[in-house]
């Protein structure tokens, strides 16, 4: 083979891994993932703003609990219904916490978080025209201090995203109730941070309203808050699952040295006779 053929085979090869890469990163499917986020994103915006809306409008329509029990509602019947497509997210939180555990690849975030941002700005938008002339919009804002609005995004968003990265990256927990077990999730830290913060546990949940209504009061809270609370929930589920896989494997080692076994341990944690 001479020089010159040697370097075609080489940048045929090249270009070859370069397609298997990009492959790998955007499967082919992926523009579906990102079109069922924004419908997510959409719908998760238009029922939870749109409920908390018509409770401030007038409370005889819909109470504080009706509308923190269809924000836990509609998550739930979203990760049922696009789940299996695109991870139903619905949250720049959630991605950019999944990615740093690499359960998620780092290059579709952006794209993940744009399409829920388009999403939840097109579902305000949507709601602006639909209760006009009020200007409630279920905008987020603190009804207190920022400090105590920030810590209880932190806390909340720590519940929920612990929760859903245990039934959705953890094989022995049940899968076929994620969706409740995270819809009630947001349900309950809804109820309970209602009343401080608003509840939102989701960046693009305040900033669609927010840009609708050209209102920021307190927005920082409601960007750090939830990142925050979603990265702390995340890790805190991976150093116990691998906590409770190496107390597996000692449990295991400890069993079978008593029987005069010899174990050998496999890189995934687990033992083998």
């Amino acid at each position: 083979m001479d020089r010159r053929t040697h370097s075609l085979v080489n940048a045929t090869n090249d270009f070859q891994n370069h397609i298997t890469q990009k492959q790998s990163l955007y499967p082919s499917g992926f523009p579906r993932k990102v079109l069922a986020e924004v419908i997510g994103t959409y719908l998760l915006v238009f029922v939870g703003s749109g409920s908390a809306a018509m409770n401030a409008i007038d409370e005889n329509k819909v109470s504080k609990l009706g509308a923190s029990m269809a924000g836990g509602f509609i998550v739930t019947v979203m990760i049922y219904a696009i789940g299996h497509i695109s991870g139903a997210h619905m949250n720049p939180a959630v991605s950019l916490a999944f990615a740093t555990v690499s359960h998620f690849p780092w290059k579709q975030v952006p794209f993940y978080i744009a399409a829920q941002l388009t999403g939840a700005i097109s579902a305000s938008y949507t709601l602006k025209v639909l209760l006009e002339p009020s200007k409630q919009l279920g905008a987020t804002s603190p009804s207190g201090s920022n400090i105590q609005a920030l810590i209880i995004e932190i806390v909340t968003t720590f519940t929920m995203v612990l929760i859903s990265t245990a039934v959705s990256t953890d094989p022995k927990a049940i899968g076929e109730l994620s969706g409740v077990a995270v819809g009630s999730s947001v349900c309950i830290a809804s109820i309970v941070a209602g009343p401080i913060s608003g509840g939102s546990m989701n960046p693009a949940r305040t900033l669609g309203p927010a840009i609708a209504t050209s209102s920021y009061k307190g927005i920082w809270v409601y960007m750090v808050g939830p990142i925050t609370g979603a990265l702390l929930g995340t890790w805190s589920y991976v150093v116990i699952q691998e906590t409770n896989k190496q107390a597996l494997t000692t449990s295991l080692k400890l069993h079978h040295e008593m029987k005069g076994i010899e174990l050998v341990g496999d890189k995934d944690n687990q033992c083998s006779v």
